[in-house]
């Protein structure tokens, strides 16, 4: 179905089902620990806020930047970071020295590694499958970050209720170094492109071409209520697991899974029955559907419920999250893919103010009620922004 170079989109696909897999396990890991430490709603959507902040603040000179280098190198440097960032944590969790900073810090660099994914390992993607599968290939590979949606969740909090947090940071440093292992044999390699003195231009030159397009334009305004309205509600799932369903560290892992599960069986139907006349839809229909459900989660006080509105979640954000990179690829001029990529990045990274909004509500009227609140502002923002989106 791929052409030749396939084998190199199955590594960065294994490459990126790891980092996916052990972002979300210590997500659920650490907000378990910052809120049994602090009670504070609002620091545990400050640690996932602080994976995000860095696509705001550096996504745009990442973007400009990974023409300069060679992506493979760059790629395998980023997930060694991570993993050395882990195997710290682990020696400082094991000495009984962890504190929240170190956790706050650790979540900021995991951070910096994720805001380059977009304009590095999917424009590698891109490269090694050719354009006319970078749809199949992206619904596969948010099939990835879906299944480790399942994954990362119950095995930290497995890990978390069994040997302690130190245990989810070292399982984290084994999964790192298989997928650098990986990120070697990656034979994709796009030679250096760009001095230092052009960074700042070629990153105007992504703006200037997202503004210009109608559908890079409104692609990037639906990433932006997602980030704002959807996405954070996230970070509220182990305070509502705790507090509003009685669930203990394991039963918030599975809880938190169950948005990957229906993400991952979304995902999986969007790659084989999904075509390109429907990639606006999924996408934006995606968001609606994913915002709707988790103001049903933010309100259920029995467990089953809660669960079910979570793998409605995973379903809408298996369309959303297929076509994003999709549709921000395809209409991209290849020349611009990378800067135009990290464009998308500083979209994603507007997720901070989400993030510090609904942390802020949450600390003052609960964060069930908060949830709610800001899930219906998504859904208005949906609608007031129907004249742009429909360009799509």
């Amino acid at each position: 179905m791929l052409k030749a170079g396939s084998p190199d989109f199955w590594r960065l696909w294994y490459l990126g089902l790891i980092v996916f897999t052990v972002r979300w396990l210590e997500t659920v890991a650490v907000g378990v620990i910052v809120y049994e430490i602090t009670s504070s709603a609002f620091l545990v959507a400050m640690m996932t806020m602080l994976r995000l902040l860095p696509m705001g603040l550096f996504g745009g000179p990442i973007g400009a930047l990974a023409e300069r280098f060679d992506r493979r190198l760059s790629l395998v440097g980023i997930v060694a970071l991570m993993a050395a960032t882990s195997a710290m944590l682990a020696v400082v969790a094991w000495l009984g020295q962890l504190e929240v900073w170190h956790l706050a810090v650790a979540s900021f660099i995991n951070g910096c590694g994720w805001a380059t994914d977009n304009p590095v390992r999917r424009v590698m993607i891109g490269e090694a499958v050719g354009r006319e599968h970078m749809g199949w290939a992206m619904s596969l590979d948010v099939g990835a970050s879906n299944a480790s949606r399942m994954i990362g969740p119950t095995v930290g909090g497995v890990l978390l209720a069994s040997i302690g947090i130190e245990g989810a940071f070292l399982l984290s440093v084994v999964l790192y170094a298989t997928a650098i292992v990986a990120g070697l044999a990656v034979r994709t390699h796009s030679p250096p492109s760009a001095g230092a003195g052009q960074v700042l231009a070629r990153m105007r030159e992504g703006f200037a071409v997202v503004l210009a397009d109608k559908r890079l334009a409104a692609t990037m305004v639906v990433t932006v209520i997602y980030n704002l309205f959807a996405w954070p509600f996230t970070s509220m799932i182990p305070v509502i697991g705790r507090d509003q369903l009685s669930l203990g560290p394991e039963g918030v892992g599975i809880l938190a899974s169950l948005d990957g599960v229906g993400a991952f069986f979304g995902a999986l139907v969007l790659a084989f029955l999904l075509t390109p006349r429907w990639y606006a839809r999924a996408y934006v229909g995606g968001l609606a559907c994913y915002t709707a459900a988790l103001i049903v989660f933010a309100l259920a006080t029995d467990p089953v419920l809660a669960g079910a509105a979570l793998l409605i979640t995973g379903l809408g954000g298996a369309g959303y999250a297929t076509l994003q990179a999709t549709i921000v690829y395809l209409a991209a001029p290849p020349e611009m893919r990378s800067r135009v990529l990290g464009v998308l990045s500083v979209c994603i990274g507007t997720g901070p103010v989400g993030f510090v909004w609904l942390g802020w509500l949450a600390d003052r009227i609960g964060a069930p009620h908060a949830t709610a609140i800001t899930g219906v502002l998504g859904l208005i923002a949906v609608a007031a922004t129907f004249p742009l989106w429909r360009r799509i």
